[in-house]
Formats: structure tokens, C-alpha cells, sequence
């Protein structure tokens, strides 16, 4: 029997560069005339401030709307009621990935246009019909599919050099796990399409572990443009092209399941992804034999260090992480993520924990150990 896919791959219009901003505006007029302009961060304001300026000097009635939380339904539901109440027509997100996911499932529900102006290249969310779903205390909750991908999406280079140089590494992360992730759930498959959003998650892959550290080091290289347009707009490519299936294996659920937990400071979403694909890898290890993932995850642990990025739980500002907290991060990985049943390996909750627990120092997983058995 024969099975149809969709895909939304791609905006209608992407616009890169220097200049982008100064370039898209004067296309805002034709996809809407009365937007809410969509952000949350106070690090973000005077650039919100600056684009709702320059909507409003084309005429343009131009509404703004800040987010209390993450994406979550408290906070759609308001903003939802006042782009009613103020008969708006097109949403514009200004943002990291969380703003940009509220502003596309508030267009999408809507029904209306969305732009999307990503203020960092830490995720792809710019660019995808996707939107991740938590609860006002930062909990993942679930995924939702949209209609399409955004309407126009804007990378202006000047933007994105302006926010903090660690979401540019959690950016890496974020992108580095499309391939250590697309390469395992995808790897038997007959779908052209998914073998080939494979190998551009190869090719991604090599080019942030050729050019991450210069990108982080210097933002007016070369380097920063390719590793930034990577992690916010390649990333969200292979994701159109391959499907939900080239998008995520274990990395991406157990980020979901360690969200459930109480950060002393909540760490960035790349961050916990990159955790994410050292326990997969250590998985791979475990169930496959695979000196491969061996090599691998010693590979990415020395490229996160050399990012200041977290190779550990503790490092996610997890130090009091008990063997109960962990048992509610495995039950919630498996029981609410399906990609976890489409692996080459059996993954459940017990041999995620035990996965979990052999990664840990020797002292940790004595702790560990001693506080499962008071659990």
C-alpha cells in the first residue's frame, strides 16, 4: 500500500544578510497591515523597539506584546484576545526559539500571516511549522505540528551578532544533534528524501566542527556567517526535507524529560540537547557494540568543552539530581516521545536510567545508588 507524505520545508521567503531588516520591511505591507509584534527578553527590547518603529513609519499600525513564559497556552491565550481585539492580520516574532514558536502557533491558530525574526541563531525554530508546547515553569508539554512554515522569515546578520555569544554554542548543539540523531533514526530507511536530509546533516555536522570556535571567537568572520545561517536556517532544512522521523531520535526527548525537573538556573535549550546526544551516544555504545559511538561522543565532549558548553547533567545546574528525579526524566522520555519505539535498540525507561547512571563519575553514581535504594 502505497503512503503519502507532507512536508512544509521552507518560508515562503527567506532574507539573509547585513541588511536583511532594512530590506524586509518594505515587504511587511504586503503580507499584513495591522501586526502584533511578538518578544519577550529584556535583552531584546531595544531591537523590538527599533523594527516596531520602523513598521510604524510605513503606516503601518503596528501592536507590541510581550510573553510573561516560554511558549505556553497562559500565555496564547491572551495574545490570542488581543489580536482579536485589535483586528490584527499578521504576527511578527522577534526572538529566541520559544518567542518564535509562540508567534507561529499564534498565526497558525489565527489563521493569519507570520514573519519571524530570530534575535539569535540558538535554534531553527525560525524556520520550521513546528512549535514546542510548556507549561509556565518551563516543562515541555508537547509539540505541534503547524499548516505551514512562516510567510517571510529574516536573518539580519546584525540582529543575531548582538545576542550573548553562548547561544550561538547552544545553537551549535542544537544543530549538531540533527545528524548524530537523523543518522540513527533514519539510517535504514528507503526514503530518498530522509537519506538525503541525512547527508546534509552530515555535511552541517562537518562544517560547525570545522568552523564552531571561530564563530564563536570572532563574530564578523566568515566563519560566524556560515555556523549562524547553519544553526537557524540549514538546520531547519534538513528537518523540512527529511520529516519528523529525520528530526529527532533520544537527544531531543530526553532534553523534553529533563525539563520536567527544577533548575537552580534553567540552561539554554542546546544546552540540554547537547547532554541529550552524549546519553544517546553512550546508548548507541551500550546496545550496539559500536566503537564508533565511542569515538564519537569523546569527539563532541572535547568540542563542547572547547564551546563551554555542559557534557554532563550536574553541569546543567542539576547538582542535587536524585535518583528519583531521574526516574521521572526516563518515564517521561519514554512514555510521551514515539521516536524512542523507532530505533535500531530496544529503549525504555530502566535502561535509559541505567544508561544514565553508568555515564556518571564514580562518587555520583555511588550517591546515585544509595539514594535509589531509599527511593
Amino acid at each position: 500500500m502505497y503512503r503519502n507524505f507532507t512536508h512544509s520545508i521552507s518560508p515562503k521567503k527567506v532574507i539573509r544578510g547585513e541588511e536583511a531588516w532594512n530590506e524586509s520591511k518594505y515587504i511587511i505591507p504586503s503580507i499584513c497591515k495591522r501586526p502584533l509584534l511578538v518578544g519577550r527578553s529584556r535583552v531584546t527590547y531595544r531591537q523590538r523597539s527599533a523594527i516596531a518603529r520602523d513598521i510604524k513609519n510605513l503606516n503601518i499600525d503596528c501592536y507590541l506584546s510581550e510573553l510573561k513564559y516560554d511558549c505556553c497556552e497562559e500565555d496564547l491565550r491572551e495574545l490570542y484576545n488581543i489580536s482579536k481585539y485589535n483586528s490584527c492580520d499578521g504576527i511578527i516574532a522577534a526572538g529566541g526559539g520559544k518567542v518564535l514558536d509562540a508567534g507561529k502557533l499564534l498565526a497558525d491558530r489565527l489563521e493569519i500571516p507570520c514573519i519571524t525574526i530570530p534575535l539569535s541563531a540558538s535554534t531553527c525554530a525560525g524556520w520550521t511549522a513546528l512549535s514546542n508546547i510548556y507549561s509556565p515553569e518551563g516543562a515541555f508539554i508537547r509539540d505541534i505540528a503547524l499548516q505551514s512554515c512562516p510567510d517571510l522569515l529574516i536573518f539580519d546578520y546584525k540582529f543575531v551578532r548582538e545576542a550573548p555569544i553562548k547561544t550561538l554554542a547552544s545553537g551549535i548543539s542544537d544543530a549538531l544533534a540533527k545528524w548524530y540523531e537523523a543518522s540513527l533514526s533514519s539510517s535504514s530507511s528507503n526514503d530518498g528524501l530522509a537519506q538525503q536530509a541525512v547527508q546534509m546533516a552530515r555535511v552541517l555536522r562537518d562544517q560547525l566542527f570545522i568552523d564552531g570556535l571561530n564563530a564563536i571567537e570572532n563574530t564578523n568572520s566568515e566563519a560566524w556567517i556560515r555556523v549562524a545561517e547553519g544553526c537557524a536556517l540549514t538546520a531547519g532544512v534538513i528537518g523540512g526535507i527529511g520529516g519528523s522521523k529525520c528530526r529527532t531520535a533520544v537527544a531531543h526527548p530526553i532534553h523534553n524529560g529533563l525539563t520536567q525537573l527544577n533548575f537552580t538556573q534553567k540552561p539554554l535549550h542546546g544546552e540540554i540537547v547537547g547532554v541529550g546526544t552524549l546519553i544517546q551516544l553512550h546508548l548507541e555504545e551500550i546496545h550496539s557494540s559500536s566503537l564508533l559511538a565511542t569515538q564519537a561522543r569523546k569527539q563532541l565532549i572535547e568540542f563542547y568543552k572547547k564551546l563551554s558548553l555542559p557534557t554532563k547533567i550536574e553541569s546543567l545546574g542539576l547538582e542535587k539530581l536524585t535518583a528519583k528525579d531521574l526516574k521521572k526524566v526516563c518515564k517521561f522520555t519514554c512514555d510521551n516521545s514515539v521516536e524512542v519505539n523507532n530505533l535500531p535498540f530496544k529503549v525504555n525507561k530502566e535502561i535509559l536510567f541505567e544508561a544514565i547512571i553508568s555515564l556518571k563519575d564514580a562518587k555520583s553514581k555511588v550517591n546515585i545508588k544509595n539514594t535509589t535504594q531509599n527511593a
